[in-house]
């Protein structure tokens, strides 16, 4: 029986919940570190917060983080790595992941992303609904590229930024780190590090 922990009791988790049992997980279950006041999580329980987890990880033969806010999520994966968990990747199987791409440990692919050849995606990176990444692609660490986004080929996405829902970005254009791009955007040029951008073609948001 394969066993799975994930932390974070949230929508997004029962996304993930349900793709690892989509893809051959046999028992999940949740941790929270708002335990007690969340029992469950749709049909699956929450054992106990992270402190509970790390009491039990023999139990699980992988736990993998369901945090959407990137930051957080980096944070909650690194503990639970150096506290020795097993960082597992979760891909739908009606995800389309090309043999010749790389996946880091922690991401999540939920149905319908498509990653093409030659694409390399860091750790803890959420692939979500229907994205697609072009060939030769490279997302940083703690990247989350939101449902029905687009990256074209040869595109470069630093750590922690996120691709809102829908958007597009060209060819070649490099997302620096902690970038937020909004959703429906269309990136059609290079966008610096800690930047906020919108619209048609994207521009930085005024403060």
């Amino acid at each position: 029986m394969k066993r799975l922990a994930i932390v974070g009791a949230s929508g997004h988790g029962r996304v993930v919940a349900d793709a690892a049992e989509c893809s051959g997980w046999d028992l999940v279950e949740f941790y929270d570190d708002a335990w007690p006041d969340i029992q469950g999580n749709g049909p699956w329980q929450v054992r106990g917060n992270t402190a509970a987890l790390l009491s039990r990880l023999p139990d699980y033969d992988g736990v993998v983080v369901a945090i959407g806010n990137n930051r957080v999520r980096a944070s909650k994966q690194r503990s639970l790595q150096a506290a020795g968990s097993e960082m597992v990747t979760i891909v739908h199987p009606a995800a389309i992941v090309s043999r010749h791409a790389t996946l880091g440990v922690g991401c999540v692919l939920f149905a319908g992303a498509i990653v093409n050849i030659g694409a390399k995606i860091g750790d803890g990176v959420i692939l979500n609904t229907a994205c697609t990444i072009d060939h030769d692609c490279a997302l940083g660490d703690f990247v989350h590229v939101s449902p029905g986004a687009h990256l074209s080929g040869s595109v470069t996405v630093g750590q922690e930024s996120w691709i809102g829902a829908g958007a597009c970005v060209r060819h070649m254009t490099t997302i620096g780190s902690r970038v937020t791009v909004g959703a429906g955007a269309a990136v059609v040029a290079d966008v610096p590090d800690d930047l906020t951008v919108a619209g048609v073609p994207a521009r930085p948001l005024s403060s």
